[in-house]
Order: C-alpha cells, then sequence, then structure tokens
C-alpha cells in the first residue's frame, strides 16, 4: 500500500460513521496493513499512565493494562517527541508489550522492531501511537515520514470522537462514562471491561446517574460494588460534591448513631463536644452505605427519616437539621429475606430499592477475565519489578474456566499469588515471567480439565487405510478438525481459537474460507 493509498483509506476511516472507538480499532488495522507490523496500538495519556484505547496484533489482556509512564522508557521517550521515535532491534529498552504479540510463536520477543509518535488534540498530548514488528528493519526512515503524516489523520479521527462525545454529553446532560476517550479513571477506581453484560449495567448507571433516586446495588462478594458506586457519583450532577463511604458492617452497634448522624457534647461518655456526622459530611454529594444490611434496627428507623424528609437528628439533640444528599447504598445480602426473618425493615428496603441495579457476577463477564487478568499483571509486574509478566496459554484457559465464586477480588488476588510464586521458583525479574496454570492454585479439576482437553489429532482407520493416504487430502482433513475443535472450544471466538492454534487471526480467517468453514 503506496503511502498516498494510506492517507486515502485513513481518510475514509475518518469519514465513516462509526461510534468512536470503532473508528479507532479501524484506524490502527489499516496502519498494521500498510506498515506490515506485528501490532499497533493507540493509548491515551490519563495523568501518569498511558492505557490502551484501541488495539491490533496484542494478546486480548494487553486491553485492561495500565503503563505506568516513568516504568516504562520507550513510551517516556515517544510522550516527549513530538517526532516520530524509532528503537532499533538491538535496543536495551525493554518493550511495554514483550510477551504480548499474538503473532509470536510462543509469546516471547527475541528481538523486534518499533516506532511511536505521540499524537496531540488541541495542542495538548493526547497520547500516543505505537508499532510493533517482530521482524528486525520492518522500519527506516521512509516508515517514520509515512507515520509522522499518518498521525495527522490519527488525531483527527480522535478528535472527531471527543466533538461526537462532548455532543452526546451535552444532549445528555451528562459526563461521559471511563470507557470514553476523555475519561481520567485511576487504577483504584476504574471499572475495567467491555462484555455485553458490564455495558448493559453502565449504560443504567448513566441514565439514574442524573436523577436523584436511592440506588440500591445488588451483587455478591468481590465484585466491585464501590466502583459502580462511584461512578454514579461522577456521573451525577452531584459530582462536584464529596461521595462519603461508610461500611456499615465495621460501625460499632453503640458507636454506629454518632458515626452517621452526628452528636452533641455530653450526648454520652467521651463525648466532649459537638461533632459532625457523615450524613453532613456529604451534605450537598452522595453517602454509599456499603453492606447496608448490618445496620442495626434502631438506626435503620432514623435512616428511613433521613429518606422520607431529608432530616437528622444528631444524639443528645432535641431538634433535627436538614441536610440534600442522595443515598446509594449496597448489599450481599437477600434483604427480602432479612426481612421476613425479622432483621431488616421493609419501608426502609422500600425507600432504598428505588433503583435496585444488580451488579453481575465475573461468571457472567467471561469476555472482562482476559482484560481483567492483564491489568492485575500489569499492576503486579511493576510492584515486583519485573520485566514482563504474562499468562501462558495454558493459564488463560484455566481463568476462563473457573467460576470466580470470589469475583475480581478473587481473581485479583489469584494473579497476584501467581507472580509471587513464579519469582520465588526461580523466574529472573529481567526477563519475560511466563504464568502457567499450575501456578494459578485453582482448583485441581479446573487445571486438569485444561489438559484433557487439548486438541487431539485425529487418527482413525478410515484415514490411515491403504488408498486414503493422499497427503494433501489428509492435511487438510486434519486442519478441518482442529479449526472445527477449536471453534467448538471457544464457543467460536476467532481471536482465542487461533491463539489456541498458534496462527495470527487473519491466516486463520483464510485458512478457514479455503477448507470451507465459513
Amino acid at each position: 500500500m503506496h503511502d498516498v493509498s494510506l492517507l486515502e483509506t485513513l481518510i475514509a476511516d475518518l469519514v465513516t460513521d462509526l461510534p468512536a472507538v470503532i473508528r479507532l480499532e479501524k484506524v490502527v488495522k489499516t496502519l498494521r496493513t500498510h506498515f506490515n507490523c506485528g501490532a499497533v496500538v493507540i493509548l491515551k495519556h490519563d495523568q501518569d499512565m498511558l492505557r490502551p484505547v484501541a488495539s491490533i496484533g496484542l494478546a486480548r489482556e494487553a486491553l485492561g493494562r495500565r503503563f505506568l509512564v516513568q516504568q516504562h522508557p520507550r513510551l517516556e521517550r515517544i510522550l516527549s517527541s513530538r517526532e516520530t521515535v524509532r528503537f532499533e532491534p538491538d535496543s536495551s529498552l525493554p518493550d511495554p508489550y514483550d510477551g504480548l504479540i499474538e503473532d509470536s510463536p510462543d509469546g516471547h520477543l527475541a528481538v523486534h522492531d518499533c516506532m511511536g509518535i505521540s499524537l496531540y488534540i488541541e495542542g495538548k498530548c493526547w497520547g500516543v501511537l505505537t508499532l510493533d514488528a517482530l521482524t528486525p528493519g520492518t522500519f527506516d526512515n521512509s516508515t517514520m515520514q509515512a507515520l509522522q503524516r499518518a498521525s495527522l489523520l490519527v488525531e483527527a479521527a480522535i478528535r472527531m470522537g471527543l466533538i461526537e462525545q462532548n455532543i452526546r454529553a451535552l444532549r445528555n446532560n451528562r459526563r461521559d462514562s471511563e470507557y470514553s476517550l476523555t475519561s481520567n479513571g485511576t487504577d483504584s477506581q476504574e471499572i475495567i471491561g467491555r462484555s455485553a453484560a458490564l455495558m448493559t449495567v453502565l449504560q443504567e448507571l448513566e441514565v439514574v446517574a442524573g436523577s436523584d433516586l436511592p440506588v440500591l446495588l445488588l451483587g455478591e462478594t468481590g465484585v466491585g460494588k464501590e466502583l459502580f458506586a462511584r461512578q454514579l457519583h461522577r456521573l451525577s450532577p452531584r459530582n462536584h460534591k464529596p461521595l462519603v463511604y461508610v461500611n456499615c458492617a465495621a460501625l460499632p452497634e453503640t458507636l454506629a448513631e454518632s458515626e452517621l448522624f452526628g452528636h452533641t457534647r455530653g450526648a454520652y461518655s467521651g463525648a466532649t463536644g459537638e461533632r459532625a456526622g457523615r450524613f453532613d459530611s456529604a451534605d450537598g454529594g452522595t453517602i454509599f452505605l456499603d453492606e447496608v444490611g448490618e445496620l442495626p434496627l434502631a438506626i435503620q428507623a432514623k435512616l428511613l427519616r433521613v429518606l422520607q424528609n431529608g432530616e437528622i437528628q444528631r444524639l443528645g439533640s432535641d431538634s433535627s437539621h436538614k441536610v440534600n444528599v442522595r443515598i446509594v447504598a449496597a448489599t450481599n445480602r437477600d434483604l427480602k429475606q432479612q426481612i421476613k426473618s425479622g432483621d431488616f425493615r421493609a419501608d426502609l428496603y422500600h425507600r432504598l430499592s428505588v433503583y435496585p441495579l444488580p451488579i453481575p457476577p465475573l461468571r457472567e463477564r467471561q469476555d472482562d477475565i482476559s482484560v481483567l487478568a492483564g491489568h492485575f499483571l500489569e499492576l503486579n509486574r511493576a510492584r515486583l519489578g519485573v520485566r514482563a509478566l504474562r499468562l501462558s496459554p495454558a493459564a488463560e484457559q484455566a481463568l476462563q474456566r473457573y467460576d470466580w465464586p470470589g469475583n475480581v477480588r478473587e481473581l485479583e488476588h489469584t494473579i497476584s499469588r501467581a507472580a509471587i510464586k513464579a519469582l520465588s521458583l526461580g523466574a529472573r525479574r529481567d526477563d519475560i515471567v511466563s504464568i502457567d496454570a499450575e501456578l494459578l492454585d485453582l482448583p485441581t479439576a479446573v487445571v486438569q480439565a485444561i489438559g484433557a482437553n487439548e486438541l487431539p489429532i485425529p487418527r482413525t482407520k478410515s484415514n490411515l487405510a491403504a488408498g486414503s493416504l493422499n497427503l494433501k487430502n489428509a492435511v487438510q482433513t486434519v486442519q478441518r478438525e482442529l479449526i472445527q475443535q477449536a471453534l467448538e472450544y471457544t464457543d467460536y471466538k476467532w481471536t482465542q481459537a487461533a491463539r489456541i492454534l498458534d496462527l495470527d487471526p487473519s491466516n486463520l480467517h483464510k485458512l478457514a474460507s479455503r477448507l470451507g468453514l465459513k
């Protein structure tokens, strides 16, 4: 593809009526084809980190990684320059994508070519565009110049997406979610994933955020209910006011009333002065009552008064005063069952659950498991000072097969333990550390099932019989059988099937078409 045709194709991508992220995915695909490289990634610069917003050629888990700029010298150098930056194949600087290139036969990169350029929107650095190739010498001065010219159209595509998002935000009178191109999330507050189940919840969250309705977040332990509460507050008109977090399970019953509503001097032994409570601190903003099912019945009655009249009465006071607080509550308990047992007030439940919002468990967000694993891998890579940390194909399959009763929190702890085990068994910090399935500390049955489900080469009497040993036909039979089994095993997810078969996804599509499987 000549330089002129590249620019023409990018312009066509630019004017296509598509969502912003999909448009950028078309852009990286076009760039990968033109430069004949292994991976192309567009990363957004958020505070001190870079996060992928569109990529091709990387393992899926790379989408969940957040690259701290100061820990990745190549990215840091690209960010600091307005010109194309190329790294020679023998560069000693570690590449952030070591072990993550899909085309690599074993996921390990011995030597490769890399170049990148910073992206600017309205005079400010927005992020970077990186290109990686497995073959040394793929990039030269001419490709560096071509990337410089192409980057202008990439910036235009990003700018168009930002304009579209701003229009939607004004139309809906809300801020964009963290999945937008304008997000400024941090590791502790970001909701990571793009599964259908998660996106449905986030869309509901955006709609209800604009109201003042009480919201009850429902879900199992470890699904991240606090993150959703923070997201709701950020999207609400109250986002310039405080979000006050209260762990109801940690409130001693004797101090719960004082902690929530405050107290006057002399209200109880040790109350030497007047003290405002959590509701006062949240005035004008949002209060998040986590594990609300743990509140004592006496406190539930006072909470009901806040919901009904917006009034609180400090412990030891005869008067009440108004507060303007939105209440978001969360629980992993069955409150309806607690009502039957007399442990939770029915009237309070109906006040809190004006808009109940179930958070899906991780087993219903299977498409997000690899992305979340990548996020935790990068966090542990940074904490442990490892050059690169990745999952083996068998480990990734094991994560997909497990039910995750502890949800995202359990996944995070599993990855952290496995990373430490890998180092304790002798893995070198200056190498690409691969986590095998056995290190994940998952139930033995899950790990053994991976080995039991390895794709077999079909060997039957019919295809070994004399007269049926035509090599071409036999090879095609084996290829067809293996592809079909890989597709069935991955629920027809072509990228995952390609990874199992150790093929480039585009080559798998071509081979499947040639064999009559498409």
